[in-house]
């Protein structure tokens, strides 16, 4: 089946967004952790034999039971080995839930039923900062009992994290702060710093580079209260000209002010020649697409009004010429290759 083709086109001009949409405050983050555990109560899908690791592991846990057992006599299906991943929020408190995700290391057709045994989740550092135990949520069960969305071996145990030690973020006592752009952009850490400046009418933020703006406490505020304020504030935001293209589903994503140089383009069957003029008319055996684009079909030539030769137009007068989706794709690279699209192309 010919793959579907989208177009969504997103206008790229100044645009006024919130400061906390576009950038985030250095320090203030979530943080990893990761454990490893069993999981019991499985209907024999869990590790056979053959994880040795696994047998190990009931052999420590029973004999942290007082039950002296030699991992080779042991022959349960019923356990699995699992790494006990989760994310824990910025300020995260002692006794605060979270959900975590289990996964087999070993070969276990199924954590379906299996209920996860205290893991402790450590950071970087080795320490330890949350348990984890409880059920597991394979997400839905089909007719064999895997998961209904055909990862058996991965699991859910929603809120059964507890938070033991806090990882602690002295906001309220500093004296600045730094935000951080989630896209590197001159203009854009410019425009951030004179929106702030020009709200407190003092100059209280710095643009260090395309990406980093420290900030100074008022000393009338508290740094929460400032950084509330500064968050929540509107400012005057371009995003980076960009075109990204999904070759698995043929969908392509462009702001409708990409431009594009005249150039000649052969791919298969389809010769395409984009020239610019001041005046479009529509040459004998051509088809008028609207006022500002021509598509001359007998030489397969797109004609465009000065200034409006743009992806969006060109990518609409190729679907009018019947090419197909992964031939526009490969005509798109190969004008970014040439150097006739300037914007940045992301393929996905």
């Amino acid at each position: 089946m010919k793959p579907f083709l989208i177009i969504f086109l997103l206008s790229l001009t100044l645009q006024a967004t919130k400061i906390k949409d576009i950038s985030s405050i250095v320090g203030v983050r979530d943080n990893q952790v990761i454990g490893y555990s069993l999981v019991v109560g499985l209907k024999k899908t869990g590790d056979g034999t053959t994880s040795k690791f696994t047998l190990q592991s009931i052999a420590n846990m029973l004999k942290a039971m007082n039950i002296d057992m030699n991992p080779v006599d042991i022959k349960s299906k019923n356990v699995a080995a699992v790494v006990v991943t989760a994310k824990i929020g910025a300020f995260a408190r002692q006794g605060d839930k979270i959900d975590v995700t289990v996964s087999s290391i070993g070969d276990a057709q199924s954590l379906q039923g299996g209920t996860l045994l205290m893991a402790p989740l450590k950071g970087v550092d080795g320490k330890i900062y949350a348990l984890a135990q409880g059920p597991i949520s394979i997400g839905g069960k089909n007719e064999r009992g895997a998961g209904a969305d055909s990862h058996p071996t991965v699991g859910i145990v929603y809120s059964g994290g507890i938070m033991e030690k806090e990882i602690n973020i002295d906001l309220y006592h500093q004296q600045y702060a730094t935000l951080s752009l989630k896209e590197s952009n001159f203009e854009n850490a410019v425009a951030v710093q004179r929106a702030i400046n020009l709200n407190f009418h003092t100059q209280i933020a710095v643009a260090l580079d395309p990406r980093t703006i420290e900030l100074k406490r008022p000393s009338n505020l508290s740094m929460i209260e400032f950084l509330s304020e500064i968050e929540n504030m509107d400012m005057d935001y371009k995003p980076e000209n960009k075109i990204i293209i999904n070759e698995r589903t043929g969908t392509i994503i462009a702001g409708v002010d990409i431009e594009i140089k005249p150039v000649i383009i052969t791919q298969g069957d389809i010769t395409i020649k984009i020239q610019e003029s001041d005046d479009v008319n529509a040459p004998a055996g051509s088809m008028k697409v609207d006022n500002d684009l021509v598509i001359g079909l007998n030489e397969n030539e797109v004609y465009t009004k000065r200034g409006t030769t743009t992806v969006a137009n060109i990518v609409r007068s190729l679907q009018k010429l019947g090419a197909s989706p992964k031939a526009i794709i490969s005509i798109l690279e190969a004008m970014k290759s040439a150097g006739s699209i300037s914007a940045d192309l992301e393929v996905i």
